[in-house]
């Protein structure tokens, strides 16, 4: 390897400024909230929304890199290894979308996937691995929130939330994660059912036929706003409520946590 490969896959791999500073969001504001600075509310909504942006990339960076291990080699010259959401194939189905689902009702879904080549990839169970990178990803960080919140790790009593004009005794902090990770469960399920352009088909689909790959093809593109809209307009949106509730009761999160940090996040209410 010569040195200016070397460089060049390094700079492929090097985290971008844009990454850095949803981080710094995301610190920043958590730090705010914790400790009581400022408006709790709007700080809740930038830890929110931060800490989702942050998951949305870590999310396409698990697919990227299970398919460089997999055998596509481009992964790195289209940047998805750098966590720079600009990079994407789809940036406005994989991190604008997303984004304004949670302003508008609160739900965690997911977006589209980074651009794979997948005839460089050998094997049914490798494309399988790599469109499960995803959700797990949701999954992993969804049980890290949940074990803080249900652990009282950050729980402060001197701190109250206001929520529509009531004086409720649960801390702003946790309340926070508790709906950062009531989004990280739903995107975790919703990502896994088996429906076109979600990567719970992308699992599924190598091992189906051609015929039937071939069929369902058209439909890929529109699976994620059809879904959105099923999940807004039927009884489908409580069902998932009260499933990603019951897996967060599961840590021993109460409720009350998620519904603060909900009504938190929409100050403008």
């Amino acid at each position: 390897m010569t040195f200016a490969t070397a460089a060049r896959r390094s700079g492929e791999s090097r985290i971008s400024p844009v990454f850095w500073v949803l981080l710094a969001i995301l610190g920043t504001s958590g730090w705010a909230v914790a400790t009581g600075h400022g408006n709790s509310r709007f700080g809740v909504f930038l830890f929110v929304v931060a800490g989702w942006m942050v998951s949305l990339c870590l999310h396409e960076y698990a697919h990227a890199r299970t398919a460089l291990h997999g055998g596509d080699i481009t992964i790195g010259a289209k940047g998805y290894l750098t966590l720079n959401p600009f990079k994407y194939a789809h940036a406005l189905l994989s991190f604008v979308l997303p984004v304004i689902f949670v302003i508008m009702g609160g739900i965690g879904l997911p977006g589209g996937a980074v651009f794979i080549e997948r005839h460089r990839i050998q094997g049914r169970l490798k494309h399988s691995l790599i469109s499960a990178a995803g959700p797990l990803v949701n999954l992993v960080l969804g049980v890290l929130l949940l074990v803080m919140v249900g652990g009282g790790w950050f729980d402060d009593p001197a701190l109250t939330s206001s929520v529509q004009g009531f004086e409720v005794p649960v801390s702003p902090f946790p309340a926070a994660l508790a709906f950062l990770a009531y989004l990280q469960i739903t995107a975790a399920i919703l990502n896994l059912l088996p429906i076109p352009g979600l990567d719970g088909y992308g699992i599924v689909e190598p091992w189906l036929s051609y015929r039937t790959r071939s069929a369902v093809a058209p439909f890929a593109p529109y699976g994620m706003l059809a879904l959105f809209v099923v999940i807004w307009q039927t009884q489908a949106g409580q069902w998932l409520s009260e499933l990603t509730l019951w897996v967060m009761g599961l840590f021993g999160v109460d409720n009350l946590y998620t519904a603060v940090g909900d009504g938190l996040f929409r100050f403008w209410r």
